[in-house]
């Protein structure tokens, strides 16, 4: 059975809430720390004073684009990602143009993608966010292949704020469309240790979660 130490190498410790404080985040990265989860994640304008609290902790950064609609210019996403990592930032998770894909406009999609994707190149994880919540299992799958066909190097559940949650049946679902060679996040109502190795038996290489210390105490959190 997978470890809790293990777990928490693919924890990415977040704090998206937009009332967060700089306490908070100094928190949210010493606990970090402490658990030596993957990364934080947070959003763009607390990439800088996270990126040198964790300098030299093994600890990555990760912020958020086009976050949490996916509805924002591909430009803009573009921008967005370059400064983050200009500010430190080791891994984007973007939104995909969700309304674009419920639109079967798929170019537009992929080049969305392809977009933050040359924007992070060597530079940067990109993880794609398909938001499953708002997707059939086919539109799942049709996400998940122009994630991967446009550069991404994850596909992601969902940003926490749209609807329904994480589920081993869409991490599988995930993993069989994209292969082995990318990752994928499951993240939204992942908040105990069994629930975190059911996605990563799904196939889940990552997790995406507010409830990381929780988790590691082996109790259920209540957030993200």
């Amino acid at each position: 059975m997978i470890t809790a130490p293990q777990v928490a190498r693919m924890i990415d410790h977040t704090l998206l809430k937009p009332e967060s404080t700089e306490e908070q985040i100094i928190r949210l990265c010493e606990e970090a720390m402490e658990h030596q989860f993957a990364t934080v994640c947070i959003n763009p304008s607390w990439v800088s004073t996270a990126s040198k609290l964790l300098k030299g902790s093994g600890v990555g950064v990760t912020t958020v684009v086009g976050f949490p609609l996916g509805a924002t210019s591909t430009y803009a996403k573009m921008a967005e990602a370059r400064d983050a990592i200009a500010s430190g930032a080791a891994e984007i998770d973007m939104v995909m143009n969700i309304g674009a894909m419920k639109s079967g406009l798929y170019e537009t999609v992929k080049r969305d993608i392809e977009g933050v994707a040359q924007a992070c190149k060597d530079q940067a994880v990109l993880k794609v966010i398909i938001e499953t919540g708002h997707l059939t299992d086919e539109e799942k799958k049709k996400a998940c292949m122009l994630a991967k066909m446009a550069g991404a190097d994850f596909v992601k559940t969902s940003t926490g704020f749209g609807p329904g949650c994480a589920t081993p049946e869409d991490i599988k679902l995930m993993r069989t469309t994209v292969g082995p060679e990318l990752g994928v996040k499951a993240s939204a109502c992942v908040r105990d240790l069994d629930t975190a190795r059911r996605m990563i038996q799904a196939g889940a290489t990552r997790i995406g979660t507010s409830s990381g210390v929780s988790i590691m105490q082996g109790k259920s959190g209540q957030g993200y």
